[in-house]
């Protein structure tokens, strides 16, 4: 008995199977992204309170605009690109209003926050809904304004990449700064003082190749306009998808 030895205590330990870390593959960061704009559009479609004041807003002073000026063929090639992106530009900032407004009054943007998804995929998904909302409100008043003013609309079909690229543009620094003054209390007078003024190169780039495409040159007549748009887009959306959990952090 006193020989006997301690098998217990021999027996070699278990090897502890270590589970790699689950990483998170550009698909799944793609789908969840796609998810939140899919939210957005089946929620818009339902109430549909977005797109209404964007697309009147829109008609309204564009109808207002070509009423009130009389202006020559030749004069109002000039001036539809400062027009066009003038409404815009407010009609835009009226839906990205309430992007993050909505949300939060429904309380459900504190779930969005909580909720297992990437921050970054949240703010692409966002983006990705205001340019689908600005770009349906130009695809329905762009031809409207061009009828009003007597444009071509042989020239409207080349318009579409520089309203693209303006649309994401615009839409990538105004879903940062919606997102910063959905919980001001003066949300409404912020944003645009906030937003306009940083939209200023993007909307004199896309006013500068909307009037040389209505004048029926081609868009890369003008190389610097089109690289300062492209190199904006470019920059603002890697920044914006950067920086956007930490402006959504909470104390």
């Amino acid at each position: 008995m006193g020989n006997s030895k301690d098998t217990t205590a021999a027996s070699p330990t278990p090897p502890i199977e270590v589970v790699p870390a689950r990483t998170e593959s550009a698909g799944d960061f793609a789908r969840k992204a796609l998810a939140v704009t899919l939210k957005d559009i089946r929620i818009e479609m339902r109430t549909r309170e977005l797109f209404a004041s964007m697309f009147i807003f829109a008609l309204i002073v564009s109808v207002l605009f070509n009423y009130t000026l009389d202006l020559k063929a030749t004069q109002i090639e000039d001036v539809a690109g400062g027009l066009l992106w003038m409404v815009f530009a407010f009609a835009g900032v009226l839906g990205l209003n309430r992007i993050f407004t909505s949300e939060s009054e429904a309380g459900t943007l504190q779930g969005l926050l909580v909720a297992p998804i990437d921050r970054s995929a949240l703010y692409l998904g966002k983006l990705l809904s205001t340019v689908v909302f600005i770009a349906v409100t130009q695809l329905i008043n762009v031809p409207i304004f061009a009828l009003f003013a007597n444009l071509s609309f042989a020239n409207l079909l080349p318009l579409i990449p520089v309203f693209l690229l303006g649309t994401i543009g615009f839409s990538a620094v105004g879903t940062l700064f919606a997102a910063i003054a959905a919980n001001t209390r003066m949300r409404e007078v912020m944003l645009p003082i906030l937003l306009l003024p940083l939209t200023m190169p993007v909307l004199m780039a896309c006013i500068q190749l909307t009037g040389t495409v209505l004048r029926g040159q081609p868009i890369e007549s003008d190389r610097q306009w089109l690289s300062l748009l492209l190199a904006y887009d470019v920059i603002f959306v890697v920044v914006g998808t950067l920086i956007f959990e930490a402006i959504t952090q909470e104390d």
